[in-house]
């Protein structure tokens, strides 16, 4: 969401907590009944959350702005819903990752208790391939080493327009291979490392399960995917149900996807267009979990689909009245919190 003028982080989060925390029934009263769409309801804190978001002029990626101005607003809202204290680490480590084109950086996240050699999650964050870094999925990254009891290892791959298709994948590969050459200096069981992301992050995750089969490489455990982006086509009947007024909007897709994508690129790869993907046999178990208002909706699923009828476990978990972005508004709204502790819990039996 867009803030103009914008406040102090500190207060637009109590705002927001505050609106959002209010029990249901007030919400619905103060707001009245949220949406129904395709026979689900929107839940009250996020009605609330999308109420706020228009109060202060809420705009799309897409609305006129550059990619830079567009990355400062995105690190800006990260700051504004995230938990404040931060959740606590045992520590965390900036760490250099060799890449292909160049070092790229990473941060390890280590929680409290854990014991060594402990599972590890390696993560890559959403944000179109476009926007996003380490700052804007500290407080997810945090969540789910805390509430999974794994250590978790946030990668900063390259982003376009500077750095197009297939720059992202191959990077997202190369921090998974790195991560299995140092699994003694990152306290990890060599046995229990998976990979995972949000939205664009689940792509790459994916994308990275499909590397490491084709090239003969060890497997993760599992993969975590987060309302992943998985076709490029965009025909989907959810990027036209939800086209705008749910945070995601079918136009921001298309912005993120023409700055990734650009003209030349091969759509039909199966390192982007995950859906169309010849094979998705021997693939390793995965969790996505989908958002009921979001765009990706439909394509989420019927990826899903594919993988069990390809022979690789993927169980699915709908959340209805969610939004697109939830991963970072455990904070902020219920709904959202409960959502990401089912994943973390997926997490902890998928790497157990």
């Amino acid at each position: 969401m867009a803030q103009f003028p914008r406040l102090p982080t500190a207060v637009e989060h109590s705002v927001v907590k505050f609106v959002c925390g209010l029990p249901p029934r007030m919400q619905r009263l103060l707001l009245g009944k949220p949406p129904v769409v395709d026979g689900r309801e929107l839940a009250p804190d996020i009605h609330a959350l999308l109420w706020l978001d228009r109060m202060v002029g809420g705009e799309s990626f897409s609305e006129g702005k550059s990619v830079e101005g567009t990355r400062a607003e995105r690190r800006y809202e990260a700051r504004v819903v995230a938990h404040r204290p931060q959740i606590a680490m045992r520590r965390t480590e900036a760490v250099e990752i060799a890449g292909p084109d160049g070092s790229m950086g990473a941060r390890l996240y280590v929680p409290p208790q854990t014991p060594e050699p402990s599972p590890l999650l390696v993560y890559y964050h959403g944000g179109g391939w476009v926007i996003g870094d380490l700052g804007t999925h500290d407080d997810p990254c945090r969540f789910l080493a805390s509430r999974a009891g794994t250590r978790v290892l946030s990668i900063d791959y390259r982003l376009a327009p500077e750095h197009p298709f297939p720059a992202a994948a191959e990077d997202a590969f190369a921090a998974y291979e790195w991560a299995l050459a140092n699994i003694e200096r990152l306290g990890a069981d060599p046995g229990r490392i998976g990979v995972g992301g949000d939205s664009a992050g689940g792509n790459l995750a994916a994308t990275t399960c499909l590397q490491a089969r084709d090239a003969g490489a060890p497997l993760p455990a599992m993969q975590l995917l987060i309302y992943p982006v998985t076709e490029t086509a965009g025909t989907a009947a959810s990027r036209r149900t939800f086209e705008e007024g749910f945070l995601l909007t079918r136009a921001d897709m298309d912005w993120f996807e023409e700055r990734y994508l650009p003209p030349g690129s091969d759509r039909g790869d199966q390192r982007v267009d995950l859906l169309n993907a010849p094979d998705l046999s021997g693939l390793p178990p995965a969790y996505i979990a989908v958002a009921g208002f979001d765009p990706l909706r439909d394509e989420a699923l019927a990826f899903a689909e594919r993988l069990r009828a390809a022979g690789t476990p993927a169980a699915t978990r709908l959340h209805p009245g969610l939004v697109h972005s939830f991963a970072n508004l455990t904070a902020i709204c219920p709904s959202a919190r409960a959502a990401m502790l089912e994943a973390a819990g997926a997490v902890r039996m998928g790497l157990g």
